[in-house]
């Protein structure tokens, strides 16, 4: 997984307080062949998934309201997010994760899901990758 375009990688904690942050600095080699040195701080939180789920005889989707204490702090008025049902997998495989969650935050047992896709949430800065499952429910 090594990549050629990569060298000189040194890394430094700066906080394990709730997940991790570590500076990242490097040498990157640029499609012209130059290599420049970069910095990236990279927040390391796990992985996670999330369902959506769909009422069939309804047809529409549940969701949950959940406070976002960063969303607050960029103009979000109440900090309140409308979201699909989500978790971290704690060591769990996304399937067992999004079959607790579900139970967890709409009340809903479930036991069959089908995974759509896997995604960087913010490949940027962050290492989550997140694994989105589906389920199709009878009215609850």
């Amino acid at each position: 997984m090594a990549s050629n375009r990569l060298k000189n990688i040194k890394s430094t904690l700066l906080s394990d307080n709730y997940y991790i942050l570590k500076k990242l600095s490097f040498d990157y080699l640029m499609s012209n062949g130059t290599w420049v040195n970069q910095m990236r701080e990279v927040y390391d939180r796990g992985d996670g998934a999330g369902i959506l789920l769909y009422n069939t005889e309804k047809q529409t989707v549940i969701l949950t309201k959940q406070f976002r204490m960063p969303t607050y702090q960029n103009d979000n008025e109440d900090g309140f997010l409308v979201e699909i049902t989500a978790g971290m997998l704690d060591k769990d495989n996304p399937e067992d994760c999004i079959i607790r969650e579900t139970e967890e935050e709409v009340g809903y047992r479930i036991n069959k899901v089908t995974k759509v896709y896997e995604a960087y949430t913010s490949p940027g800065v962050m290492t989550e990758k997140m694994h989105f499952l589906l389920r199709s429910i009878p009215m609850i």
